[in-house]
């Protein structure tokens, strides 16, 4: 898997995160870059920590799966990126609890959250051999970026963008998973 896959990867991985970031950003009449890092490390660093996680289970279990290893890859991702898709579609509207201080509690619980579907895709690299060092590398630093441009976003647009980037992220997602299935069936 390249830097490009390991890209859009992330990039949909990001999303739950890029829409609690515009969540948090909405929360802060002046911005507050200092809160806005801190906010995108937890982001990007339970995002780069779940893949690993998952991997170092998979890594258990690869060898026993490999002749299904494309059909799990492609089930993992595109049940996650479905779930975006119905979470975007079905989340009910609510407006944000807004703290004019950073609730470090209520940060891990969001990034434990936002990340757990990174954890699936950590168990499909192990199945896929994927280098897990630069895929949690990728993962992380594009999770932190999204996620910091998200409070940008917050803070200065509202909250209009929270569901095309969940819609996105999990679209991004399904088809990650039909491009490794396609490549599989074909060779």
């Amino acid at each position: 898997m390249g830097f490009i896959e390991l890209f859009f990867i992330g990039a949909g991985l990001s999303m739950d995160a890029f829409a609690v970031a515009i969540c948090k950003g909405l929360c802060m009449p002046k911005m507050r870059w200092g809160q806005a890092v801190v906010i995108a490390l937890f982001f990007g660093g339970f995002q780069a920590l779940m893949p690993l996680v998952g991997w170092l289970v998979g890594s258990l279990f690869a060898s026993y799966i490999t002749a299904v290893d494309h059909w799990i890859a492609f089930g993992l991702l595109a049940f996650i990126g479905g779930k975006m898709l119905w979470d975007a579609f079905h989340d009910e509207d609510e407006a944000p609890v807004c703290k004019t201080r950073l609730d470090f509690r209520e940060l891990t619980m969001l990034a434990v959250a936002t990340s757990i579907d990174a954890l699936a895709v950590g168990v499909t690299f192990a199945f896929l051999g994927v280098n897990i060092l630069a895929a949690i590398a990728v993962i992380g630093l594009t999770t932190f970026a999204l996620s910091l441009i998200g409070v940008l976003v917050g803070h200065l647009f509202g909250a209009r963008f929270e569901k095309p980037a969940t819609i996105a992220g999990g679209i991004v997602l399904i088809l990650i998973g039909i491009k490794i299935l396609i490549e599989h069936l074909t060779s």
